[in-house]
């Protein structure tokens, strides 16, 4: 039955990317000679893994050179927005593993919901490619700590997808704080206040014909089809997502830590690491729907000791229509002499009697990042949102944060072990209790 299911899916593919390759020539690139492009390997072809599709199909040095995705209905799009970007129609697959055996496939692109970002990055690791793979890193600690382990032990060059990290924009921004012209630092803030909706609480249901429903669960336990289960809305429930704080959040923490760092840096304190205690309050006080992520919250992050102590904090509150401090969502880092508002498309740097020390500007799209990525492999130079150094540790910031406001208590955190000292509860969060057979966390 899997097998009949795997050609019937496969047939419509390579139906619709056949239909697709008639389509005009208006938007493909001039790709560089084929010797010179990165054969990459998509996972997902809906949401991010749409926007990454046309990304890396429009870099001049890469070949997308197949899609995997387990929903029929959303891979032939998939297949055909690359079509229009490059001279050749990528192939469909419905299992993602048949991208890790193709030994022609130099990286593995991991656009999937987070309890999917682990086992395909280990297990293309292992086999040899470079990874780019979505934010956060995992759906977990422990499985963004095994992440990391992969990527050292076989030497491959990982980009997490916090795409902020490759704009203009915020290398400016990090530039002006490596100045010194905030003075000394010691408050940074990281912020969502952009107005979103209720989920609702719809019945369960039968799942939408053409998906493997089974796989899509995958390691998470096995539970009936629900639309607030699936696509889109997976990220605000346990077993899948990591709520708006992984969602979104990394992003804002992620730029935050960025510039705070580099502020840090130039007056003398050194680079910030991961936090020594984390204390989280919040909850669903807004929407009523059967979202498990709060949507209101508030994380402190404390970093140092004595003189050199520091605080990051971040707010949620994902029912306000309106900006705070001249942004929806955004970072600030703070000094004294200065202070900084880091948003979207924009930073600005202010004085003691508000006048403008600095500004800069520049968008959030990811083809910078993808460059960069694309550059890296090539290099073996560590990139801009590497793994190891960048993006798990923001990933942990936002896994802590989640687990701090479940327990309702301070956590100490042991940043070598990435464990909290003394809080059996806390730690039993800091991974999945039972994977899900045949789906296991591959050992490293």
């Amino acid at each position: 039955m899997q097998d009949k299911h795997r050609r019937d899916f496969i047939k419509t593919s390579t139906i619709v990317a056949a239909t697709g390759a008639m389509v005009a020539q208006f938007g493909r690139v001039t790709k560089a000679a084929a010797s010179e492009r990165v054969r990459v390997g998509i996972v997902g072809a809906g949401g991010r893994a749409m926007s990454l599709i046309e990304s890396f199909s429009a870099n001049n040095s890469v070949e997308v050179v197949a899609i995997a995705d387990l929903d029929s209905n959303r891979l032939p799009k998939g297949l055909e927005a690359a079509a229009k970007k490059q001279d050749k129609i990528p192939r469909g697959e419905s299992d993602f593993r048949r991208l890790i055996d193709d030994k022609s496939i130099d990286a593995l692109v991991v656009g999937t919901p987070d309890h999917w970002h682990a086992i395909p990055t280990i297990l293309a690791c292992q086999a040899g490619k470079d990874v780019y793979v979505e934010k956060p890193d995992s759906h977990d600690i422990v499985e963004g700590m095994r992440m990391v382990a992969a990527m050292r032990k076989h030497q491959r060059i990982v980009q997490m997808g916090s795409q902020h990290r490759s704009t203009q924009r915020l290398q400016s921004a990090i530039e002006f704080a490596k100045s010194g012209a905030l003075g000394r630092v010691v408050v940074a803030k990281a912020w969502e206040s952009s107005k979103q909706g209720p989920i609702g609480f719809p019945a369960d249901s039968t799942p939408p014909a053409g998906v493997d429903y089974e796989m899509w669960m995958g390691p998470a336990p096995k539970r009936p089809f629900n639309v607030n289960r699936f696509h889109g809305r997976w990220r605000w429930l346990y077993d899948y997502g990591t709520g708006d704080l992984g969602n979104d959040g990394v992003h804002r923490l992620d730029m935050a830590m960025a510039v705070f760092s580099a502020a840090s840096v130039a007056q003398g304190d050194g680079p910030i690491g991961l936090p020594s205690t984390i204390f989280a309050n919040g909850g669903k006080w807004y929407f009523d729907d059967s979202q498990e992520f709060p949507d209101t919250m508030q994380v402190n992050y404390e970093y140092g000791t004595g003189k050199k102590t520091k605080l990051l904090t971040y707010e949620m509150r994902v029912w306000t229509p309106y900006n705070y401090l001249g942004e929806s969502e955004g970072s600030a880092i703070f000094g004294d002499k200065g202070y900084m508002v880091v948003g979207n498309d924009r930073w600005m740097a202010y004085g003691k009697g508000g006048q403008v020390l600095a500004k800069g500007e520049g968008g959030s799209h990811e083809a910078p990042h993808v460059q960069n990525f694309i550059e890296c492999i090539k290099s073996r130079e560590k990139p801009y949102c590497d793994l190891e150094t960048v993006g798990h540790p923001a990933s942990v910031l936002c896994h802590a944060g989640n687990i701090a406001a479940r327990v309702g208590r301070k956590l100490i955190l042991e940043p070598s072990t990435e464990t909290f000292v003394g809080d059996a509860e806390a730690n039993a969060l800091r991974g999945r209790l039972e994977y899900r057979k045949p789906w296991i966390l591959p050992e490293v």
